[in-house]
Parts: structure tokens; sequence; C-alpha cells
């Protein structure tokens, strides 16, 4: 039979089995022969070279990746102008070199125009691991694709409804055995293994010889995604929460629930100048006082002076213990121990006891009330009615106040004559002993009486404080503590006359003769040796007016035995200044 070839420049081709895989078939006869069995014949491009070449030995050629031309269904088409192979069985010896410089021009001009080129030039560089390989080199293994390749750029993509290839026109050449290497792309044309390093690291290829590119792992995905979950709902979670709470908070709870607004802790520490903070240092300080004696009870005030034990309070808060009476005294924290009289004194209404086995005594410390002005703050601290600790606060109303108290005997002899400090803070029955004190903490002052509304300056009075309360000043206060605790008995200044306590003018009159019928100027006393004589007015004291007698021995008391006082005196109608040196007489 004769062979037809198909058309080099694309004409029609016979359809016979010669012209559709580019090798004929030829039967057990010559070619004219008539029927019988047909085998393959070798390749055309074979026979042509005058290759000899074993029947059978040779192999169906190798699939290109360029997409074929569409055709119209039940045609075939021939070589595209693209130069790619049409598939079919190719003669051939594997390994078979083409020489260096390209394909030989005479075997080129004899051989059929469809004869099929290698699938890569041969490697001049021997590479590894292959030698030198030949123009059918099989292909490598083969992982498995891990999509089908998309069409080359610049290749047309089948149009839909493109038919299946006809029978002999195999869609697909058999996979290579594993361990051969690759077939290098033809010229013109794009394989799947042109990309191929054997050098490199394993990793799954696509179809088109690109590297599956690394994806992150799919469990370090999930473990940052559920971290990232994990951290929204939190956040998410703990915004709910407070908003929650606090309208909770503001709307007072639960619906049915009631809840009243309140502050919250705050530090307990005050400052040193206020009177949470004064009363806070001075309190520890601060006794209170139970007298038995003589079949009465009484209570008072009182503060430490110092760390053997001595206690200052009034005397007319220990006199009904008399000398056989008891005294208990009660510390702030509650510790109680018993009391003895060191020394008091009537006439500045003043008295000193002490404990003894206790230790830890905190003393109050002394101010000078020669500083105080009116209008400073002070403080006060009793146990007005038992009630001990108890904490007032107000103002200096007034400086110098004459006040007088007691007087029960009616001789005179238990009358107490101060010039007072004037207070606003309240003070009660009871209060008496206890310190007055200024925005600093200390003392200024005892809290000695007060002005109550029934008239009467005694202590004892069953009224309580209308804002009229007077303390004792302490720079007096100490000179006497100082003498009780030294000698049992305090001194006092005085002029050494005796004056006439009916008088009703402006002033302080000198009376006309002694209580016991004896000179009014003691002889040879600090009046008699300045010159002042029964009768004589003294109207002022150190420029101080004074009113009364009770003024006058008020402001007298207010010295020292021994200091030089000035004094004005209206006698006959004039005036004259004398200046005398007080004299000393021992207190009751």
């Amino acid at each position: 039979m004769s062979e037809e070839r198909p058309d080099p420049a694309g004409g029609a081709e016979q359809e016979t089995p010669e012209g559709r895989d580019g090798a004929g078939i030829r039967s057990g006869a010559s070619d004219g022969g008539s029927g019988g069995d047909y085998e393959l014949s070798p390749p055309v491009d074979a026979r042509t070279r005058g290759e000899a070449c074993a029947e059978g030995d040779f192999g169906p050629e190798r699939p290109t990746a360029a997409v074929p031309p569409a055709t119209s269904p039940g045609t075939s088409s021939g070589p595209s102008d693209s130069g790619a192979v049409s598939a079919g069985l190719i003669g051939g010896v594997p390994g078979a070199e083409e020489p260096a410089g390209g394909p030989d021009p005479e075997a080129s001009a004899d051989a059929p125009a469809d004869r099929p080129r290698p699938l890569h030039d041969p490697d001049p560089y021997d590479t590894p691991p292959y030698g030198t390989p030949g123009p059918w080199a099989p292909a490598p293994p083969v992982g498995h694709p891990a999509a089908p390749p998309a069409p080359p750029v610049g290749h047309p993509a089948p149009p839909v409804g493109h038919p299946a290839p006809s029978v002999g026109h195999p869609a697909a050449s058999p996979a290579p055995p594993v361990g051969h290497p690759a077939a290098p792309p033809a010229h013109g044309g794009h394989t799947p293994w042109q990309h191929y390093d054997p050098w490199a690291p394993r990793a799954p290829f696509q179809q088109n010889g690109a590297r599956v590119a690394a994806r992150e792992p799919r469990s370090g995905r999930l473990r940052g995604r559920l971290v990232l979950g994990a951290v929204l709902i939190a956040l998410v979670s703990g915004g709910v929460g407070g908003a929650v709470g606090a309208a909770l908070e503001l709307g007072g709870g639960l619906p049915g629930d009631v809840r009243l607004p309140q502050a919250g802790k705050e530090p307990t520490g005050r400052a040193p100048d206020s009177v949470a903070g004064i009363a806070a240092r001075a309190l520890p300080s601060v006794v209170t006082l139970h007298v038995k004696g003589n079949g009465t009870e009484d209570t008072g005030t009182g503060f430490v002076l110092d760390r053997r034990g001595h206690i200052l309070t009034n005397n007319h808060v220990v006199q009904p213990a008399g000398a056989n009476g008891e005294i208990s005294v009660t510390f702030n924290g509650g510790e109680t121990a018993k009391a003895t009289v060191v020394g008091r004194d009537t006439g500045y209404d003043l008295a000193v006891v002490r404990v003894g086995g206790v230790r830890g005594l905190n003393p109050l410390p002394l101010g000078n009330s020669d500083n105080v002005q009116v209008g400073d703050p002070v403080v006060a601290i009793g146990a007005p009615f038992d009630l001990a600790g108890t904490v007032t606060s107000g103002i200096i109303s007034a400086k110098e106040r004459p006040i007088t108290a007691g007087g029960e005997k009616g001789d005179g002899s238990d009358v107490s004559y101060v010039d007072a400090l004037q207070t606003d803070a309240p003070i009660n029955p009871d209060n008496s002993g206890g310190p007055l004190l200024d925005a600093r903490g200390r003392v200024v002052g005892i809290n000695s009486a007060i002005r109550s509304a029934d008239d009467s300056p005694d202590q004892n009075s069953g009224a309580g404080s209308i804002g009229l309360g007077f303390a004792i000043p302490v720079n007096q206060a100490r000179r006497v503590a100082e003498e009780l605790i030294n000698t049992g008995r305090a001194t006092h200044p005085v002029i050494g006359v005796t004056l006439d306590m009916d008088f009703g003018g402006d002033g302080a009159r000198v009376a006309a003769k002694g209580t016991d019928g004896g000179p009014a100027v003691t002889p040879g006393g600090p009046g008699d040796r300045a010159g002042i004589r029964p009768g004589d007015v003294i109207t002022e004291v150190e420029g101080a007016r004074v009113h009364s007698g009770e003024e006058l021995i008020v402001k007298t008391r207010a010295h020292r035995p021994g200091d030089r006082l000035k004094l004005t005196v209206v006698r006959d109608g004039g005036t004259r200044t004398i200046t005398l040196v007080l004299g000393s007489a021992n207190g009751s």
C-alpha cells in the first residue's frame, strides 16, 4: 500500500492509516498484497535516513503542552504553524543524539516535513544526574499534581464543545517510568518540566512545572485565629460586664432591690491642724477622773503633764475627795489607775494628782497663752456627764476676762479669781480640768467655768453650754502646777491692801479697815512702801482699766510674786501713778 503524507503547507490530509499517526500500516505481504495481517511499519524518518530499526523498536511520541487549534467536528487537523508535533507512533531509538550544531541540512531536505524533533537539544554540559540525556529521555518521577495547568500565555483556550480525540489519537501519553529524567521541552513549546531543578528541596509540583507556593501550616493559622478570638471575646465580655455593673450601680442594683448610694472607704489620716488631727494626737493624753469622798461623787477631766504620772485638773474636781477620799483615773484606752493628790489651790482653782505604776504616758505639749489672739481656733476636750473623750471646737472669743467662781463658804476663802480666756467652744459640766488646745495641738488653757442660762458661773450648774466658756490661761496654770509639784502649795502675788468689795464706783477702793479690824494697808507691805493709803481708788493696772475689786485681784494674780506693777490711783480728786513690787502669800 502506498503511504500518504500530510501536506507540509497545511493542506487537507488523506484519511488513511498512514496519515493519521505518521507511521504506515503494512500487511504481512508486499506493498501491493491483498488481505491478511497488518503490522505497524517503522517511522518514516527512520526509513528515510536508512537507520536500521528492529521491528517494534519504536515508541509513541510524547504529547506537547500546546493546545491544538480548534477544528470542525469530524476532521483531523494537520501540523500547526507553531511546530507542534501530532500525537502518534514515532519510530526511533531512545537516546539517539542529534549532531551538535542542529539537524543535518541534507537529512532535513530529504526528510518529510512532518518529521518529529527531539524534545530538547543535547546538553553540552553533561548535567548530573543524567549525564548526557538523549533526545528521548524519559521524564522524572511525577508527584501528585496540585491542579490542572492553566493554558499557557499566548495560546488560545479550546472552544467549548471541542470534540474528544478520535480513535488512534491518544489524549495523553502514559506517565513515564519512575526514576527516569524528564524530557526537555520542544523548541517553541512549553512542557511541565521546564522548571524542574534536581537540586531543589522536594515540593509538590503543578502540571506546568512550577512549585506549589508553600502554605502556612493549618495548625498555626488555626491557633492564631483561636487566640485572636479569645482576646476579642475577653474584651467584649469585659466591656459588657463593666457596662452592666455600672448600670446596676447607678440604677440601684437588680430590679426590685433598693440600693442607696454611699461613699467608698477613704484614708483615715487627717491634716495635723484639723480638728480631727488635733484630737487624734491629744486624746491619748486626756483622762477622766472619778472622785468619791464625804458621801459625794464627782466627775471631771485632766491631762498628763509629764511621764512621772503628774496630771493637772481643777481644784473643784478633786475637792470632794478631801483627806480620805478616792480618786480613780481612766485613760482614753480604757486603763484605770488610782491617783493621789499632790497639791491643790483654791484661789487659782488648780490641782495636781499623780498615778503610779503606769508606763507609756504621753504628756501634752504646753503653749503660750500670751500668744493667743481673739479669733484663733481652739479645741476643747472633756467628759461631760461622764462621756469621756468628747471633742468640741470653737474660737477665742475674748482675753483677760475676769471671772470668779466658788464662794460657797461665804467668807471668800473658796473664791477663785481667774483672768480667763473666753471661748465659744462648748464646755459643759464635767468638762472641768480638760485642755483647751490651739491649732497646733498645744495647751493654751484649762477649761474651768461656764456662764449658763441661770446666770450662774458655777461649773456644777445643771444647765448646759450657751457658748460662754472660760479657761485658765496656761501661763498661770504652769506656774501654779510647778509650785504644787515642787512644794505642795502655790503662792499668790499680793499688793498688801484690803479692798472694799461693796464699793459701787468705777475702780477698786482700798477699805478703811482690814477684815479683822486691823489696818487696811499692811504695814511694811508692797502697798505701804509704794504710798497707798486707805480710801485710794485704783483705776488702772499696767494701763488696763479696772472697774471693781474682783478685777483688781484677777489682774494682780495674773502676775508672779516679785513682779513690778504700775498702778493708777485716784486720791482726793487727783490722779497719780505709783509703782510697787508684788509680794507673796501662801495659797490655801
